[in-house]
């Protein structure tokens, strides 16, 4: 019997950062348990940290919430980050001035991050059993 996993997202959109940068942060907590990964949020030095912090807190509250909405029970220690991405938002088009009366054109770029968050399955549904079929021609020969 298969069970379906129910994940849990959060989503902070149009976020002041390069995806590229968001990325970098976003990688360190890829697949870790919720509580590693808010602690390695917490001490990362980049800017984008305390907000993927706070996501990572909001997809926690989310499961929380709608656990207790649909009645299952839900172990938080046993939740971890299943999928963390950083995707293009719009860009904002500016121009710096230049020299000699001249305009250069840069962009601005903005994220979209996503963070969801899953259950691990238990350890007992990776063990299988497996059965030993030998001929049982070895029992004939000794009953006759």
């Amino acid at each position: 019997m298969a069970v379906e996993t129910r994940e849990y997202r959060a989503e902070a959109r149009f976020q002041r950062v390069s995806p590229q940068k968001a990325r970098l942060v976003l990688d360190l907590i890829k697949g870790l348990g919720v509580e590693q990964a808010l602690t390695t949020a917490a001490f990362t030095k980049k800017r984008i940290a305390p907000v993927i912090h706070k996501l990572l807190t909001s997809a926690i509250d989310n499961a929380k919430y709608v656990s207790g909405e649909k009645g299952f029970d839900l172990d938080v220690d046993n939740l971890y980050v299943k999928t963390a991405l950083a995707n293009d938002g719009p860009r904002m088009k500016r121009i710096r001035p230049a020299p000699m009366g001249r305009a250069f054109r840069y962009q601005r770029r903005l994220a979209h991050i996503v963070i969801s968050v899953a259950e691990r399955n238990t350890g007992a549904d990776l063990v299988t059993k497996v059965e030993d079929k030998t001929p049982k021609a070895s029992k004939k020969k000794a009953a006759k």
